[in-house]
């Protein structure tokens, strides 16, 4: 059954406010849509036990903490078959935030932040080429973050 069937316009505001401030209080939201805070307060539950909303979590800046290289690696296996154990060691490795199972060339690509571009090169060649399964990769610095945002609501 198709969840969204489940999401109307008073589910579409609240989602647009939370994601745009996850801090702003149930009772601004309630405001805003003018409804009560109780029928805000249920309907972020349900809307989280729907699995639409998952996590509500603090997004650190990594330059602000010392990780100033973001890369994308490009993941190459020998077999398809050894993905479920590459993946388990790659969730090993602190400093991959991002991993997916993907189409085209590779069959994984990761995001990682490091300090710099030498400690990129060590957890690169100490640690993820060092997974049996993993063939060779394939490295993409970013430069810049131009943006990062939330899917539009409309």
């Amino acid at each position: 059954m198709d969840d969204t069937h489940h999401i109307d316009e008073l589910d579409r505001k609240i989602l647009t406010l939370i994601t745009k401030n996850a801090r702003i209080p149930y009772l601004e939201v309630a405001r805003e849509c003018k409804v009560s805070g109780a029928a805000i307060h249920q309907r972020i539950q349900r809307l989280s036990k729907m699995g639409v909303i998952t996590g509500s979590e603090f997004s650190i800046n990594p330059k602000k903490i010392g990780f100033n290289t973001c890369a994308y690696v490009g993941i190459f296996l020998d077999s398809a078959s050894l993905y479920p154990d590459v993946v388990e060691q790659l969730k090993e490795i602190p400093e991959i935030t991002q991993c997916h199972y993907i189409t085209g060339g590779y069959s994984i690509f990761i995001k990682i932040y490091t300090r710099d571009n030498e400690d990129l090169k060590l957890l690169l060649v100490d640690k993820v080429q060092a997974i049996k399964g993993i063939s060779r990769t394939e490295t993409f610095i970013s430069l810049e973050e131009s943006f990062n945002r939330q899917l539009p609501l409309s």
